[in-house]
C-alpha cells in the first residue's frame, strides 16, 4: 500500500515537482526544449546544405567524390586495391574505372588525408572562382587535361594514386596566375605565391613521401600553363587546347545578347519599355534641333 500511494502522490503532483534523479520532466517545458532542439537541428541543416551548394559546382563534384570514395574505403565497402592505378588490369582486364578512382582516393583518415583534402579544396575553388569564374566547361577540360596527361607518365613511372598529383597540378596553376601574393606556410617560411608548389615538395619529402608524386604534378601544371598562359602569346601562337562546345552549353552561363529586344509580352506590365524610351529620346534630340535652328 505505501508503495501504492507513493506512485499515486507523484502521478497527481506536477509534472515541473519531479526532479529527483533519474526521474522525467513531462511538462510543457520539455516539450519546448524538445521542439527548439528540432528547430535548431533543421535550422543546421538548412545552414550547411546552403553552404555546400554555394560551392562551384566542379570544385563540388570533385571534393565530394573524394570525400565519398574514402568514406567507402573506410566502411570497407571497397578496397583500395580495387581503386589503384593498375595498367595491366585496365588494359586486358578492363577495368576501366581504375583511371577515375585513382584520383579519388588520398588514402585512409588522418593528417595526410586532411591535409590534401584542405589545399584540393582551397585551390581548386580559388581557380573557379577566379582565372576560371564563369568558365566552368575551361575548368572541366584543365581537368580532363591534367588527369591524361598523368595517366601517360603513370604507364612510366610506377604510381598507384595520383590525387596528390593533381593537388599539385591545381596548386601550381593558381600559384602561376597569382605571383604577387605572399604566402605564409605553418608561420614560419615567407615567399610568394609561385614557389608554394616546391614549398609544398620539399614538405613531402621531409614526411617520407616520394618525390614523383608532387613532381609529376608539378610538370603537368608548368605545360598547362604554358600551353594556356604563355604560348598563345607568342609570335604565331595559339590556344592549343579548346573546349568542346557541347561543354560549354552544359556548364557555361549563356550569354546575354546586347542587341537583344525583348517582345512585348516579356515586358513587365505589358509596356513598351525599349521603344518607347527610343521614342522619347528621338522626339526631344528632333526638338532640341529646332530650338538650335531657331
Amino acid at each position: 500500500m505505501g508503495i501504492r500511494c507513493h506512485v499515486l502522490d507523484h502521478a497527481r503532483a506536477p509534472a515541473s515537482q519531479i526532479n529527483g534523479a533519474g526521474s522525467f520532466e513531462f511538462g510543457p517545458r520539455k516539450a519546448n526544449n524538445l521542439v527548439e532542439t528540432s528547430q535548431n537541428s533543421s535550422m543546421a541543416y538548412q545552414t550547411l546544405r546552403q553552404e555546400y551548394f554555394q560551392i562551384p559546382v566542379v570544385t563540388r563534384a570533385y571534393t565530394t567524390a573524394c570525400v565519398i570514395t574514402t568514406l567507402s574505403v573506410h566502411l570497407e565497402i571497397v578496397t583500395p586495391f580495387q581503386l589503384y592505378f593498375n595498367p595491366t588490369l585496365i588494359l586486358e582486364h578492363y577495368q576501366l574505372w581504375r583511371l577515375g578512382t585513382t584520383f579519388l582516393f588520398f588514402g585512409t583518415f588522418g593528417f595526410n588525408f586532411l591535409f590534401n583534402m584542405i589545399f584540393t579544396y582551397r585551390y581548386c575553388r580559388m581557380l573557379e572562382e577566379g582565372s576560371f569564374r564563369g568558365r566552368s566547361a575551361d575548368f572541366i577540360m584543365m581537368f580532363f587535361f591534367g588527369g591524361i596527361l598523368m595517366i601517360i607518365f603513370a604507364f612510366f613511372v610506377n604510381l598507384l594514386f595520383l590525387g596528390q598529383a593533381f593537388t599539385i597540378m591545381l596548386v601550381y596553376v593558381w600559384s602561376r596566375r597569382n605571383p604577387f601574393i605572399r604566402m605564409n606556410f605553418f608561420g614560419i617560411l615567407n615567399f610568394q605565391a609561385p614557389y608554394l608548389p616546391w614549398v609544398l615538395l620539399g614538405f613531402s619529402v621531409l614526411i617520407g613521401n616520394t618525390i614523383w608524386v608532387d613532381l609529376m604534378g608539378i610538370v603537368v601544371g608548368h605545360i598547362y600553363y604554358f600551353l594556356e598562359d604563355v604560348f598563345p602569346d607568342q609570335i604565331n601562337g595559339f590556344h592549343v587546347i579548346k573546349t568542346p562546345q557541347f561543354l560549354k552549353n552544359m556548364f557555361d552561363e549563356p550569354i546575354e545578347d546586347a542587341d537583344y529586344t525583348a517582345l512585348p509580352e516579356d515586358r513587365p506590365g505589358g509596356f513598351n519599355w525599349g521603344r518607347e524610351v527610343d521614342n522619347n529620346a528621338n522626339n526631344e534630340a528632333q526638338n532640341n534641333e529646332r530650338r538650335d535652328g531657331m
